[in-house]
């Protein structure tokens, strides 16, 4: 036992497991290698800063993420020639827990002492402890045909945890969104992806 945490502990990997589910509704065939697409942006995501609750990178900064994702499934950002139009999108809530389900480390007590030097008496307050926070983020990506505007794809990756460091946990969450693309498996399923501790 001593040796597997010393072996888990030791490791520089860490694992971000995200629940995934996508729809594709291609109209004809799917996309080959070499697709293009551009990006599209709702209102929400022109005018809403970063650093509002659920947004902790910029547009640009996500859809430069979601950009090297789409390379490693084949698809080329070209906004002047493109048949696809890709919206992304990232959601985070920030959950603070309490250690023991809320209960109190110890209860309030009084201390009374005395000696040469004097006495006193004390009052202690009982010590809150807390886990570290919780992040619920999801990622989305909708692909629309640039021609149609019909969507032809869907899919999001969502995932908790405890890491706090949205620049790379997110590349994998996009990576999982995209795994089977652009014909993915059915239904909801959980992706792992190993990336640097």
């Amino acid at each position: 036992m001593a040796a597997l945490l010393l072996s888990t502990g030791c490791s520089s990997l860490r694992v971000i497991d995200s629940d995934v589910t996508t729809f594709a509704l291609w109209p004809a065939t799917t996309p080959v290698p070499g697709a293009s697409y551009r990006f599209e942006r709702l209102p929400s995501q022109q005018l809403l800063p970063a650093g509002s609750p659920t947004v902790e990178l910029p547009q640009d900064q996500l859809e430069a993420l979601a950009r090297n994702a789409l390379d490693k499934v084949g698809l080329v950002n070209n906004p002047a020639d493109a048949a696809l139009d890709v919206q992304v999108s990232a959601t985070t809530r920030k959950i603070q827990r309490r250690a023991y389900d809320g209960r109190f480390m110890s209860g309030p007590s009084v201390a009374l002492s005395g000696g040469t030097a004097g006495g006193f008496v004390g009052f202690s307050m009982p010590l809150m402890m807390y886990e570290p926070p919780l992040y619920l983020r999801e990622v989305s990506l909708v692909l629309r045909d640039s021609r149609s505007h019909a969507v032809i794809y869907e899919t999001r990756a969502t995932h908790d945890g405890i890491w706090a460091d949205a620049r790379a946990v997110l590349p994998a969450m996009l990576a999982a969104a995209l795994q089977g693309f652009p014909v993915p498996p059915a239904g909801t399923r959980r992706v792992n992806i190993e990336i640097p501790r």
